[in-house]
């Protein structure tokens, strides 16, 4: 098991940074999805690393990484890090979140990147239309607007299941490593505090720029607009293909660990 003791760290312009490595050979980065941390690649870790670097980081202000407190862009601290670690060009693989992370590095340092994966995201311009997605990012709002941790927790998980299924579909260790993730991240911050998130803009319109292969995987029960946003992305890169994981919701590789590290191993042997 992969311990707080594994981490090393980054010293950004902005605080400390902190990043599993491990393994060698072709660096492959694992950016996780949103509140949680790089533990939510537990099951893909160690079988990368028997064949490739592995890179894994705390995206800035989750994790054991530092808050922001100035103006900071997803992309430039995970430039940042590759150059530190001389590891570009390195192939992306994104979870949510760190799908939209990987695809803005593409777009604005090319240079170190060799592939991008994506999973349940497009690009940072995707805004979900479905009702079921918009009910429950009203509901995390209200309760982080309220302060209520444990509201803002069961809005969170909501999105393990998806709109199909319930939380007696899902495997409760998964649920309970997400919660504590996610609770130890929500944790890290102060309510009303200032997000210093600046977005890319203009990230699908340039996605036929993308001149590296891209693979968009995604579980089968997400909302369909989410699936439809994957499918256009991966159509509009030369590059670009997409893989659906049946079955599974927002956290295929957490679902099906064993069928998502045979996809991102096949399609590392490709490169």
């Amino acid at each position: 098991m992969i311990g707080a003791s594994d981490l090393r760290f980054f010293p950004s312009a902005d605080g400390d940074l902190a990043y599993l490595d491990t393994g060698s050979g072709d660096p492959v980065v694992l950016i996780h999805s949103g509140f949680v941390d790089h533990r939510v690649w537990q099951d893909q870790i160690p079988a990368l690393a028997a064949h490739h670097r592995v890179i894994a980081p705390d995206v800035r202000g989750h994790g054991l990484s530092a808050n922001a407190t100035a103006p900071f862009r997803w992309a430039d601290d995970l430039a940042g890090l590759l150059r530190h670690l001389d590891a570009g060009p390195a192939v992306l693989v994104g979870l949510s979140m760190g799908g939209v992370i990987a695809t803005d590095t593409v777009l604005e340092h090319p240079g170190l990147v060799r592939a991008v994966v994506t999973c349940g995201a497009a690009t940072g311009d995707f805004r979900s239309t479905d009702p079921w997605h918009q009910e429950v990012q009203a509901e995390t709002a209200r309760a982080l607007a309220a302060g209520d941790v444990e509201g803002w927790l069961t809005a969170f998980l909501r999105v393990v299941p998806g709109p199909h299924r319930t939380a007696d579909d899902i495997d409760p260790g998964i649920l309970g490593r997400l919660r504590e993730m996610a609770l130890h991240t929500i944790s890290k911050h102060t309510p009303g505090e200032r997000n210093r998130l600046v977005p890319v803009t203009g990230s699908f319109e340039r996605a036929p720029k993308i001149e590296v292969p891209l693979l968009a995987v995604n579980g089968a029960l997400e909302p369909d607009d989410v699936l439809a946003a994957a499918e256009r992305l991966a159509g509009a890169v030369p590059g670009g293909r997409t893989v659906t994981v049946g079955g599974t919701g927002h956290y295929p590789n957490m679902e099906r660990p064993e069928l998502f590290n045979r996809i991102l191993l096949d399609f590392l042997r490709a490169l």
